[in-house]
């Protein structure tokens, strides 16, 4: 991966100016992607605000702002005037009863793309409602796939309402919307929400039905941990392995790698026999570690892999070969950005957290305020100025 080999080189956001309202996980997520690819990303903070929990803005620029003062809003106003894109995570309504909805913000900017990202959109009958991932993903269906015979279902932390469903299709509606905007010279509202996006994420779950991949209870079926060919295993010093040697070829390379003879075990799509396999494989992995088994299966075709804790995935060959890991100020891993571009690759600008309202007077600057208009809005308390002895 390319992310600090180039110097001079225009990414492919480059020039594009981003105001993105404060918020949690999907809506700074999609902020950190176009960060990451170019875009000048500037986060509106809370004034009296000593510290954030978000932990997805490297690169972007922090101006504290008061919005529950008219003269807060009319700060917010004149940027998103200047703006490509806004980002705002609040509950359908809220915008618009702070004097800063799309009719009035497009108005001023036509050119303007207002991402607007939430759970369950910005109409229908949950249009109101508090809710979380787990929430989102069960009312599309989905999350009634994950998990165990026998089990409740499992919501997979909060990665895909939050993060896939959530923040990255945003980034990819604004996308699409400034790429029509090359054409047309208009801005468009981004309606981004978590349950439709993670409904469409999950779209081969609804089309494959046909073909017989979940048509048993859940935990029964090829793909969620029925069957023994797909599955995780414990190792001998308490590890796991990922095994899914779903083609005949690579179950064959598996069950080599086992030491298991072909003809003297069942068939590989014999699911009656789907549970006495299991827990042969599971006697099989049980007696060797996690890096034995990986010098059996590394390299191989047989479709089984390390499971890695966080610590261990940036120090695995592989992803070192590919620095597909960054450094972050505090000596902590974190991922590269993806996908890698060939012309125009991702460059992090700033691989520390944004302090709350460092940026404020800069910003407000290349806006036309004057030292004298930032020390009276600052004394009004209509803004925070953050200083470079609090920059983490």
């Amino acid at each position: 991966m390319f992310v600090f080999l180039f110097r001079n080189f225009k990414m492919a956001l480059k020039g594009i100016k981003v105001i993105e309202l404060s918020g949690l996980a999907p809506a700074p997520f999609a902020g950190m992607i176009l960060s990451d690819f170019g875009a000048k990303v500037i986060r509106i903070d809370r004034v009296k605000e000593m510290m954030t929990v978000d932990r997805l803005a490297r690169g972007k620029f922090s101006i504290a702002l008061n919005l529950k003062m008219p003269a807060g809003v009319e700060v917010m106003r004149k940027l998103c005037k200047t703006a490509d894109v806004l980002i705002e995570p609040y509950r359908p309504g809220v915008m618009e009863r702070m004097g800063l909805g799309p009719e009035i913000l497009m108005k001023e900017n036509p050119e303007l793309i207002y991402a607007r990202m939430t759970g369950f959109g910005q109409s229908g009958a949950f249009k109101s409602m508090a809710g979380h991932d787990i929430n989102y993903l069960a009312l599309t269906g989905i999350l009634s796939l994950l998990g165990r015979k026998g089990e409740n279902p499992i919501a997979p932390i909060n990665l895909l309402s939050d993060f896939a469903g959530g923040g990255l299709m945003c980034s990819l509606g604004i996308v699409m919307a400034l790429l029509e905007k090359a054409k047309s010279g208009k801005g468009q509202i981004v309606d981004a929400n978590m349950v439709e996006g993670t409904a469409y994420l999950g779209s081969w779950m609804w089309t494959s039905r046909d073909l017989g991949f979940s048509n048993r209870e859940r935990g029964e079926n090829l793909l969620d941990t029925g069957a023994p060919f797909y599955e995780t295993y414990k190792t001998a010093d308490n590890k796991y392995m990922a095994v899914g040697a779903i083609e005949p070829q690579f179950y064959r390379q598996l069950l080599k790698g086992l030491g298991i003879d072909e003809d003297d075990f069942p068939d590989q799509q014999s699911q009656d026999d789907w549970p006495v396999m299991k827990r042969h494989f599971s006697r099989m992995f049980a007696k060797k570690s996690q890096a034995e088994w990986c010098q059996v299966f590394d390299g191989t075709d047989a479709c089984v892999t390390p499971v890695l804790s966080l610590d261990e995935a940036p120090q695995h060959a592989h992803n070192r070969d590919r620095q597909s890991f960054l450094t972050n100020t505090k000596g902590e891993r974190e991922p590269a950005p993806a996908p890698v571009l060939s012309r125009t690759p991702a460059k992090v600008r700033d691989m520390c957290q944004p302090v709350i309202g460092f940026d404020t007077a800069a910003v407000l600057k290349e806006i036309g305020y004057s030292d004298q208009d930032i020390k009276q809005l600052e004394n009004k308390d209509v803004i925070e100025v953050g200083y470079p002895q609090s920059h983490l």
